[in-house]
């Protein structure tokens, strides 16, 4: 289904530059019987909801412009916010996310866990470099990019 996400992230790009909002992420999933086209954007400072629903109606009158139709089943149109525990996708993301507090899940185990939170300290091309704190102490990690399955904002208690 990469083909209907390319084609979405197609459509959506130009309204989502006309007012200056950032486009996190295109997913096209089915969950049950439904199939759901998700689109996750932002901007500085946050998104709100009337410019969910103003992206989400331009999107919709677009989608139904095409013929012949590039999504031929049934779906439901989500356009959100990718909340405070944003993913963190592009290169540009991780570049924003230094010194944030993050959250990373690895493919492999690592002193036997597969999941670890921080402070994004330093990145390279090829390493992530977080500070974490174990029980009472503070550590710096260093992570193998290659190794990380995902990562995503997080928040900090």
């Amino acid at each position: 289904m990469s083909s209907v996400v390319e084609t979405v992230t197609d459509l959506v790009t130009p309204i989502l530059d006309e007012q200056n909002f950032e486009l996190v992420e295109v997913e096209f999933v089915k969950e049950g019987k439904s199939w759901f086209l998700r689109v996750f954007i932002d901007k500085e400072g946050g998104i709100d909801i009337e410019e969910c629903a103003f992206v989400s109606e331009k999107l919709s009158d677009k989608l139904d412009s095409i013929d012949p139709d590039p999504i031929p089943q049934a779906y439901f149109l989500e356009v959100s916010s990718p909340g405070a525990e944003r993913p963190l996708k592009k290169e540009a993301d991780y570049q924003k996310a230094m010194g944030q507090y993050i959250n990373v899940s690895l493919y492999q185990n690592i002193d036997g866990e597969k999941q670890y939170q921080g402070f994004l300290k330093e990145l390279t091309e090829d390493e992530l470099t977080l500070t974490v704190k174990i029980k009472t102490r503070t550590k710096d990690m260093v992570f193998d990019r290659k190794n990380i399955a995902k990562a995503r904002y997080a928040i900090e208690f």
